[in-house]
């Protein structure tokens, strides 16, 4: 029970929190922001019938991966365009660029984008996942490919953008809390960043070594783990993922800057970036179970090292 605890506040958190945003801070939404909403959600819908009817066709179910990091660009230049380019709107617009193009970029370089539009490098995760006894009937994946993969991850990119939606509302002129919430995002996206690069730098060294024909045992440490353990690696095994929930947790920071959340805390729109918290909760769970089985020592790295937030520097020695 004890090793579930974790999970198990988390979770509780993120409901009472989406409970409490709408219950306190329920949407109360003008005509232009219900005609922004619109516009959103059409162009959500379209992206969900596109990645389920492409992501069968082609049977590459990382169509929504490539689009992840491009919508959220689109969505916050709409709310941008229809506020009138307000200035808290046109600086949220310009940091979800800054993290959708360092996303983008990063994806590519992974393989994933190719001329044909439909194939490119599939996400590891969901190959592991076809394999699992339930999910190889052809109909069940289908329905796991519309409406978790689909449906659900398409909403939930819409629904990381709505504080900006909410922001729409708002006269107020800029603020210290805005400033915050701008320092804030920008050091989430540079711990992104550098995350990022450390891990590439670290696999790519490991695939030329391995491509010599030499055995992961036999590698030069600290590759020969299989595992990043440097940089910020060696302090979170997920240092990646810290950065992207704290920066949409910060965006939502905007909202309480603009004056439209109840006792400075609650709105509806902060449900978004909670239920992103539950999404990388299991995203890291099933990655580690991945880990787990390919690495030996994975299991020292995670009873040393904090899952998210860089703590505690990894020390085998001391979980032996």
């Amino acid at each position: 029970m004890s090793k579930y605890l974790g999970t198990i506040i988390t979770a509780l958190v993120v409901v009472a929190g989406v409970v409490l945003g709408f219950v306190f801070g329920g949407p109360s939404l003008s005509q232009n922001q219900l005609d922004t909403l619109l516009i959103l959600v059409i162009i959500c819908g379209s992206s969900a019938l596109y990645c389920f009817v492409v992501g069968e066709i082609s049977r590459n179910n990382s169509q929504m991966d490539k689009l992840w990091s491009i919508l959220p660009i689109a969505y916050a230049w709409v709310i941008a365009a229809k506020g009138n380019m307000n200035p808290r709107l046109a600086i949220i617009a310009v940091l979800v660029t800054l993290w959708g193009v360092r996303l983008t970029i990063n994806f590519a370089r992974k393989g994933a984008y190719s001329i044909k539009f439909w194939t490119g490098e599939e996400d590891y995760r969901w190959k592991v996942l076809r394999q699992k006894k339930i999910l190889q009937s052809k109909p069940v994946w289908a329905l796991f490919d519309l409406f978790f993969i689909s449906i659900y991850q398409n909403a939930l990119v819409l629904a990381i953008c709505l504080p900006a939606l909410a922001c729409m509302g708002s006269d107020a002129p800029l603020g210290i809390v805005d400033f915050i919430a701008m320092g804030l995002s920008a050091f989430a996206l540079l711990i992104e960043v550098i995350a990022d690069e450390q891990q590439m730098s670290f696999h790519t060294t490991k695939k030329k070594l391995l491509a010599e024909g030499k055995e992961l045992a036999d590698l030069p440490a600290p590759f020969n783990k299989g595992f990043n353990t440097t940089g910020l690696w060696a302090y979170a095994r997920h240092p990646n993922y810290f950065g992207e929930q704290a920066f949409w947790v910060c965006l939502y920071l905007f909202v309480i800057g603009a004056g439209v959340a109840t006792y400075n805390v609650f709105n509806w729109s902060m449900a978004g970036s909670l239920v992103l918290v539950l999404l990388f909760l299991g995203s890291s769970a099933f990655g580690e179970s991945v880990s787990n089985k390919k690495y030996p020592e994975y299991q020292l790295y995670i009873k040393s090292v904090s899952r998210y937030v860089p703590f505690r520097k990894y020390n085998p020695e001391k979980v032996k």
